[in-house]
């Protein structure tokens, strides 16, 4: 931890010395929330998000917050080890066009719907215990197993072990945007009711957790959660089928997984509370989890240390340093590309639309990771060789 704010109501503890003022305003709200409990834990990567800096840890008494959770509902990371040890570059462009052919990217869903059964299982009665995910669920058959946009990608990297592996990041699509969307519009109509008043314009309107409203909001936020699980094995899976067509029989270790948008129920400090984490890893002690680079940037394998103090969590990412217009501003395209290309890194850099992805607008993982010897250890290193960004 590299500083402690005593300010506000409770205190805020920081992994970073320059966050960022939008970000500690945010912080700032939260530390002062009626609910809030104990304190706020602001990760390395933290920047500004809509009502919780994305990078933050909450931890709050008897009620969930929807934009503490984002509309990105169980975003996270999943990877694997292959027993591949070198990939020829033609090798890996082919694979990198197998890959685009079986994955939709972007805005871009299945022609077809997949069987249901590649969605986690409804419960009884859908409509009423899940009413938007059922509403949703004809449009999320076509979208599981796609990639998306903004900072997802698909990558097939180098470890230091001498394995390549391959790494996605996604989320629940529209499904999650959709849950979260709705229940936010719920607690933002139903916040004049409230016995407890949080300020309109810090964004962070909240359900009662013994209220019908909240109930159905973590049924949906879980299904979302295992939905943006079964849309990243879905993609695993095909990647895996294309490098296997291309290098011949692959082995392929069980498969790495961890969201960082969600909320739970825990126990922290003797008292259960619903922790959030939006753009933040748990990281128990030996829980074994993924912190990807930025495009160009290595990535890690990480062993949690279950430190208490950051609600046993971590970093997501690198996390930005400039928003996305003001990356397609102010970076320049051929040193954003030579960067990569110096490297022999087959990369998704081609146009000056590309630059809100490109290394220079996020922070160095390295200091990143600097800022949390404290939360985990980092047990593989990994080079990216390849990248298709949505």
């Amino acid at each position: 931890m590299k500083k402690k704010l005593e300010t506000e109501k409770i205190p805020i503890y920081l992994w970073l010395d320059d966050i960022e003022e939008g970000a500690l305003e945010q912080a700032r709200h939260l530390a002062n929330l009626p609910f809030a409990v104990h304190h706020v834990a602001i990760m390395p990567d933290a920047h500004q998000g809509y009502g919780m800096p994305i990078g933050g840890v909450l931890a709050t008494r008897d009620v969930v917050i929807p934009n503490a959770v984002g509309v990105d509902i169980g975003c996270g990371m999943c990877a694997v080890r292959t027993s591949l040890t070198e990939v020829p570059q033609e090798m890996l462009k082919k694979a990198m066009s197998g890959i685009r052919r079986h994955v939709p990217l972007g805005f871009r869903h299945h022609h077809r719907p997949l069987p249901a059964d590649r969605l986690p299982p409804l419960p009884q009665d859908p409509a009423r215990t899940l009413p938007v995910v059922w509403k949703e669920f004809g449009s999320a058959r076509a979208q599981v197993g796609t990639l998306g946009s903004g900072n997802h990608f698909i990558e097939i990297q180098r470890g230091s072990d001498a394995r390549l592996w391959v790494m996605v990041h996604s989320g629940s699509r529209n499904l999650g945007y959709k849950v979260a969307g709705h229940y936010n519009r719920v607690a933002v109509r139903l916040a004049p009711k409230m016995k407890v008043r949080v300020p309109k314009n810090w964004q962070l309107a909240y359900l009662p957790l013994d209220s019908a409203e909240g109930r159905r909001y973590l049924d949906e936020m879980r299904y979302c959660v295992e939905f943006a699980l079964a849309n990243r094995r879905e993609m695993m899976e095909r990647v895996q089928e294309v490098l296997a067509d291309l290098a011949g029989p692959v082995e392929f270790a069980p498969m790495i997984n961890i969201a960082h948008n969600y909320a739970a129920l825990e126990v922290h400090y003797g008292e259960e509370v619903m922790v959030h984490r939006k753009g933040s890893t748990r990281a128990r002690r030996g829980e074994t989890g993924i912190i990807p680079g930025s495009q160009g940037s290595v990535s890690y394998i990480v062993r949690g240390l279950g430190n208490p103090a950051s609600f046993h969590s971590c970093s997501h990412g690198a996390g930005r340093i400039m928003g996305r217009k003001q990356a397609q501003r102010l970076l320049d395209l051929e040193m954003e590309k030579k960067k990569l290309d110096s490297r022999h890194i087959l990369h998704a850099i081609r146009h000056r639309r590309d630059l809100d992805e490109a290394p220079g607008a996020y922070k160095d993982i390295g200091q990143v990771m600097r800022n949390q010897e404290d939360l985990v250890e980092i047990v593989e290193v990994l080079e990216p060789l390849a990248v298709i960004k949505g």
